[in-house]
């Protein structure tokens, strides 16, 4: 149920139950095999059944801490998290990488009377896990046990949660762990691509655009590790989900007895961010170890909660949904301009996504395959989807929904996620209604809107002796610096 797409940009979701609403008059209908038919088109296929997910049940404690609990028999395990507001986007810009290194050490480090390498050992023993760690806007603990063992494992999730040990050697292992990781960054071509058009679209200093440099992460101290942790794990930021071989009333009763006693605090408020559309152009970065080149169009999306989100949906489906979309068909099938190309108008839940159309293509191809795939994003203004096209989009976006939301698990991930950014619970209930509206018209008018071709960043990485014609075809070309600050010299050959 997003606009995202996970071939080219790198990000709790929830489910649904289908019941197949077929009357006993539909009924597959038998295929020709006269000569001159095409037997699949005879299939009947069902419409879809009625969309309406199990809500998990809910609990607000005086404190602030949200319960979101969902019982299910089916094996004898049990899954819990906690959700913690605050996350990447909200550490200070001195200290880029503090969340992440705070999710690391918090779990090897243990607690005051239980190392996190003897945590390791008692867990395996009960085939049992507990982990942390942090994103953009939260941070975690979770467990997994078998039923019969959940109480001692959620004692140890919860000691971890209340009292954390940060341990001098556990942050150092994890700083080095990303140093290294820095270091190696500039290693894989089409990572520096998508790295660098990110930046380009948010901007290197916010918080969605903005990474860890060794300067950053060296500064991260054991102490800002503790005040962060005592600045989140409040009430009124902690989200609780359970699912599992429970009984509800057993399973409450056992999280107000944990989490009541924590002091409710303040809930840590969302950062304030400005976005601003990208500066259009030709951005390139020389790597001359590669005979190909990684080409990224980006610009900034939209919010989930737009009311123009569906109709956008059904144009990426249109633009890049397989095999069968506009860009792939042209630009890969027909021209052969491209070892994989796609991309879509995106969206976030509480901030912009990303437009993003990437390519990977030949170097002497560059030039072409870019002017190519451009040519497929102005078609979304001047071509609207044919009947055919519009009929496949829906249906594929309408038939592949399900599997997004098909475990409790994902109903229970999602319906938390919707409460963290303050969507309303029936929101994907309204997701089947808002696609099966769209029309052809509705499509045109979204591209009209929001596809603008010359606003986009072009970021190319390849090797500049390879591609003929050179970029300066494309436009004016300004080169990164992807210089490592901080780095030791290089002395292999690649970057340039």
């Amino acid at each position: 149920m997003t606009l995202r797409r996970p071939i080219f940009f790198t990000a709790l979701l929830l489910a649904c139950l289908i019941a197949p609403a077929v009357a006993p008059a539909q009924t597959a209908q038998p295929m020709q095999n006269r000569p001159g038919t095409e037997p699949w088109k005879s299939i009947f296929i069902p419409p879809l059944g009625a969309f309406k997910p199990a809500e998990p049940t809910r609990v607000t404690l005086p404190n602030g801490v949200e319960f979101f609990l969902v019982e299910d028999h089916e094996l004898p395990f049990i899954t819990g998290f906690v959700r913690i507001r605050g996350g990447s986007r909200d550490e200070p810009a001195a200290k880029v990488g503090l969340v992440g290194l705070y999710g690391h050490a918090w779990r090897t480090s243990g607690t005051p009377t239980t190392s996190g390498d003897v945590l390791d050992d008692q867990l395996a023993a009960k085939a049992a896990s507990v982990e942390t760690g942090g994103a953009q806007a939260s941070t975690y603990v979770t467990w997994n046990s078998f039923a019969t063992d959940f109480d001692s494992v959620f004692a140890t999730a919860m000691d971890l949660l209340l009292h954390p040990s940060f341990q001098q050697s556990k942050l150092d292992l994890a700083k080095r762990s990303e140093l290294t990781g820095i270091l190696r960054r500039n290693d894989d071509a089409s990572a520096i691509a998508s790295r660098e058009a990110i930046q380009i679209a948010y901007g290197p200093t916010n918080p969605y655009g903005r990474i860890p440099e060794i300067a950053t992460i060296s500064a991260v101290t054991l102490d800002d590790l503790k005040a962060w942790h005592e600045r989140t794990v409040v009430g009124a930021n902690l989200i609780v989900g359970v699912i599992g071989d429970f009984k509800m009333d057993e399973m409450q009763a056992k999280l107000r007895a944990a989490f009541s006693p924590i002091p409710q605090g303040t809930q840590l408020p969302a950062t304030k961010i400005e976005f601003n559309e990208p500066k259009p152009g030709i951005y390139f970065a020389n790597k001359s170890d590669v005979d190909q080149s990684n080409v990224y169009m980006v610009g900034l999306g939209t919010e989930e909660r737009n009311p123009d989100f569906y109709a956008l949906s059904v144009m990426n489906e249109v633009f890049s949904g397989g095999f069968g979309s506009r860009v792939v068909q042209n630009v890969r099938t027909k021209l052969g301009l491209a070892y994989d190309v796609g991309g879509s108008f995106g969206a976030a839940y509480d901030h912009p996504g990303l437009f993003a159309v990437g390519l990977g293509t030949k170097s002497p191809s560059t030039d072409a395959a870019t002017k190519a795939t451009l040519d497929e994003v102005r078609r979304l203004r001047t071509d609207p989807p044919t009947e055919a096209e519009l009929r496949k989009a829906k249906d594929d976006l309408l038939n592949g929904f399900i599997f997004n939301y098909d475990s409790p698990e994902k109903v229970l991930g999602q319906q938390v996620t919707l409460a963290v950014y303050g969507y309303p619970p029936d929101f994907l209930e309204r997701y089947r209604a808002g696609i099966e509206k769209v029309t052809s018209a509705d499509v045109a008018r979204v591209a009209q809107k929001y596809v603008q071709p010359e606003k986009l960043a072009i970021v190319v990485v390849g090797n500049e002796s390879e591609i003929t014609p050179p970029l300066k075809q494309l436009g004016p070309v300004t080169t990164l610096d992807i210089a490592i600050p901080g780095a030791p010299p290089q002395s292999g050959p690649g970057m340039q």
